[in-house]
C-alpha cells in the first residue's frame, strides 16, 4: 500500500513534505510522491514546497519528472515547488542585498573614512566604512559591527540617514544600502588588514571636496548631517521579540 508522504499545510493553502521523512529509495519516492499529489490535489491544496536535502539529492530529479520546479537553494537543501492549481500565487524567493554605511564624525568634525585594498582605480579612494549585514541582522547592530570590524572603532546608531536602491547589483540581484549616523565612542584606530587599506578621521570639508570620493559617497554624508533622520523607535502592538526595526522621525521617535 502506497502511503502519503509525511507533510504539514502552511497557513497559504500549501502542503510541506517533512525534508526528514522523505524516502532514500527512488523508485519508493516516486511512487509516494505521485500517490501524495493525487490527495493534496483532491483536498484543495494550492502549492507543494518540496525541501530536498543535499543528503536526498538523488530525489531531484524525481521531483522534477513530477512537475516540480526549482525555487531557491540553501548549502544543503533545494526547494522546488509545484502548483495543484494553474493560477496559484507563489512568492519569489528573496532578491535583495542588504548593506549598511556608517557616518561617523566626532567632536572635532572629522569623518571616520576608508580605502579599500581591492579597488578599480589608481590611488586612494575614500568612502564610509560599512558593508553587508548578516542573515538575520538588525540594522543597528549591522553598521555598528561593520565600523568597527574595517576601523576598530566603536561607536554608538544615532539615525538613519537615507538609503540607495540599486537594481541589477551581483548575481542580477538589487541592492538596498542604509546609510547611518554614528557617535564614535572611541577614536583609536585598527584597520581590517585583510579588505582595509587606509582609515583615517578626514576633516569632513576636505571629504565633501576631494576630486578622489564619488559623488555618491560625498552626497550620501551631505544628507547624514543635513537634518536628524529617522531613529530607532518602538510601536504600540508591536512586542520587542527581536525580529523587528522600526525608524521614525526623531520627534515622534520616543
Amino acid at each position: 500500500m502506497v502511503t502519503v508522504l509525511e507533510a504539514a499545510p502552511n497557513p497559504f493553502q500549501g502542503m510541506v513534505p517533512k525534508p526528514t521523512a522523505l524516502p532514500t529509495h527512488p523508485e519508493t519516492f516516486r511512487r509516494q510522491l505521485q500517490h501524495s499529489l493525487q490527495v493534496w490535489r483532491a483536498e484543495g491544496y494550492l502549492v507543494v514546497w518540496l525541501e530536498v536535502p543535499i543528503t536526498r539529492a538523488v530525489l531531484v530529479p524525481i521531483a522534477v519528472e513530477a512537475g516540480f520546479t526549482f525555487h531557491h537553494t540553501g548549502e544543503d537543501y533545494l526547494m522546488m515547488t509545484q502548483r495543484l492549481v494553474a493560477d496559484a500565487f507563489i512568492p519569489p524567493y528573496a532578491t535583495h542585498y542588504v548593506g549598511a554605511g556608517g557616518v561617523v564624525v566626532n567632536d572635532a568634525g572629522d569623518l571616520l573614512v576608508v580605502s579599500e585594498k581591492y579597488r578599480s582605480q589608481r590611488g586612494p579612494s575614500y568612502k564610509l566604512p560599512g558593508g553587508a549585514l548578516h542573515p538575520g541582522e538588525h540594522l543597528v547592530d549591522g553598521v555598528i559591527r561593520e565600523v568597527w570590524e574595517e576601523t576598530g572603532v566603536q561607536a554608538r546608531f544615532e539615525s538613519l540617514s537615507c538609503l540607495r536602491h540599486w537594481h541589477g547589483y551581483r548575481h542580477g540581484k538589487s541592492d538596498l544600502y542604509f546609510v547611518c549616523r554614528l557617535k564614535p565612542l572611541s577614536q583609536e584606530i585598527s584597520i581590517q588588514a585583510e579588505e582595509i587599506a587606509e582609515c583615517l578621521w578626514m576633516p569632513v570639508e576636505r571629504f565633501l571636496h576631494d576630486t578622489g570620493v564619488h559623488s555618491f559617497n560625498k552626497a550620501i554624508v551631505r544628507a547624514a548631517l543635513a537634518g536628524p533622520g529617522l531613529a530607532p523607535s518602538q510601536i504600540d502592538g508591536f512586542h520587542n521579540d527581536g525580529t523587528r526595526e522600526f525608524f521614525m522621525p526623531m520627534c515622534h521617535s520616543k
